[in-house]
């Protein structure tokens, strides 16, 4: 089932741990953000293999923008 993770604050694109073709679990960290200069991980709810990253590190994201979509 096809799960898409989407951003829950407006911040920036800190760095990209995972990619495209990475098989991953539950609590394993996609990509971090940064907002008023904290770094926030976002993680995995349920496993899966990563299909898409949306954005690039320096993107600024706002809530509710897609951020990775799972398989």
């Amino acid at each position: 089932m096809e799960q898409t993770i989407r951003a829950e604050m407006v911040a920036s694109v800190h760095s990209l741990i995972a990619e495209v073709g990475d098989e991953v679990v539950v609590g394993d960290t996609l990509v971090i953000l940064e907002s008023m200069k904290m770094e926030i991980p976002v993680v995995v709810e349920a496993p899966g293999t990563v299909s898409e990253i949306s954005v690039a590190p320096g993107d600024v994201v706002r809530e509710g923008d897609v951020i990775a979509i799972l398989i």
